[in-house]
């Protein structure tokens, strides 16, 4: 076996060392959460202004207890999502990129199942003041399968289809 771990004369389609590795899937990983901070960002700043409206005196318990998880949940989603760049602040220079790498991936996941849960919680809050029907709870539903047949289930499809190791 070669440096790399690689198999001699087996490929392993790129030539990089661990830390060239790292770099590159850092740089990957924040223009990735880039696209889903300013999501939450976005999400989040709208719910904020919610409570300050007049219609917000008028909903009922039921919704404003989902308005209280949704900014919850919204809170925990921006803090999951934000944390790589904080990570990434906090052990610069300390030689542990690859193991950084791996930790804010995870919060990277983290975030986006929080992201998600946010969405459908929106999505339920504000359907429920909208219609007040009864098929509300199955379009949530509809809503939330499509997003994890996006977000996951496809991706981790073609991970496992695709992975040469």
């Amino acid at each position: 076996m070669s440096a790399t771990g690689a198999r001699p004369g087996r490929r392993t389609g790129r030539d990089e060392t661990e830390e060239e590795r790292a770099d590159r899937m850092w740089v990957e990983l924040i223009q990735e959460v880039r696209v889903a901070q300013t999501g939450v960002q976005i999400l989040f700043g709208f719910l904020l202004t919610v409570v300050f409206t007049p219609r917000f005196l008028q909903l009922e318990d039921a919704e404003r207890s989902i308005y209280i998880v949704t900014v919850v949940l919204g809170a925990c989603a921006t803090g999951a999502l934000i944390g790589p760049v904080s990570l990434h602040r906090l052990v610069a220079g300390r030689r542990v990129k690859p193991q950084a790498v791996r930790w804010a991936a995870k919060l990277t996941v983290v975030g986006l199942v929080l992201l998600l849960a946010t969405m459908a919680s929106s999505l339920l809050l504000i359907l429920r003041v909208a219609t007040h029907g009864a098929f509300v709870p199955w379009l949530v539903s509809a809503v939330v399968a499509w997003y994890l047949l996006c977000w996951f289930a496809l991706p981790l499809w073609a991970r496992r289809r695709h992975t040469t190791r």
